[in-house]
């Protein structure tokens, strides 16, 4: 899975290649499918949401421009595979996760990642960011909005980056925004389809 995600140029930096080699994908996913799990394709994980394909997770990682003892706010847990590679990749991750049980899933998929001692995993309204732990380097977002939270400009530190998908409930274009010290700096790397972002920032509940 590596090597073809290498190849096919969703991998470019050492250091995501090497947090996907530390992190085994099978170990997130439900036990029916682990058979897939080295597919490059979303996959149900429950409750009507799913772990992206990992050449998804390729891409906003390499946009989210990781850097050593990075402070992460992650919105929407998922599985938690996403979360343990920031880890191994040096970051202090925060991530917040609205269902109960995918929490509690994403609790026990962790204690198989190398790097869990980084990674914290909170039940809550993500469109509402994380204000104890805020300010944040990186904050990316796996679930689409339909614009961007205040919550997370605010949260974000100068000079940060956030990824979020914007648009509607199924369909929305990937932002890569900057903070800059007078407003943010937003463009667009293309089109995706991630489940929506649900709360107070959010779309509605459905």
């Amino acid at each position: 899975m590596v090597a073809l995600l290498e190849r096919d140029g969703y991998i470019k930096s050492e250091k995501v290649k090497r947090a996907f080699e530390l992190v085994d994908r099978a170990n997130f996913v439900p036990e029916d499918k682990r058979p897939y799990a080295y597919f490059d394709e979303p996959l149900p994980i429950g409750h009507a949401q799913t772990i992206s394909a990992p050449s998804m997770v390729a891409i906003m990682l390499e946009l989210l421009e990781i850097e050593e003892d990075n402070k992460i706010l992650e919105v929407g847990t998922g599985s938690g595979y996403n979360a343990c590679l920031m880890a191994c990749m040096g970051a202090e991750v925060i991530s917040v996760e609205r269902i109960p049980a995918l929490r509690d899933f994403a609790r026990k998929n962790m204690e198989k990642c190398p790097c869990k001692d980084k990674v914290r995993i909170f039940l809550g309204d993500g469109s509402m960011g994380y204000k104890a732990e805020a300010p944040y380097d990186r904050i990316i977002v796996t679930c689409g909005a339909p614009d961007i939270p205040p919550p997370l400009i605010e949260q974000l530190k100068v000079g940060g980056i956030l990824i979020i998908p914007i648009g509607g409930t199924f369909f929305q274009e990937l932002y890569v925004v900057k903070k800059k010290e007078k407003g943010i700096e937003k463009r667009i790397w293309g089109d995706v389809a991630f489940v929506p972002l649900i709360g107070k920032y959010g779309h509605r509940w459905t």
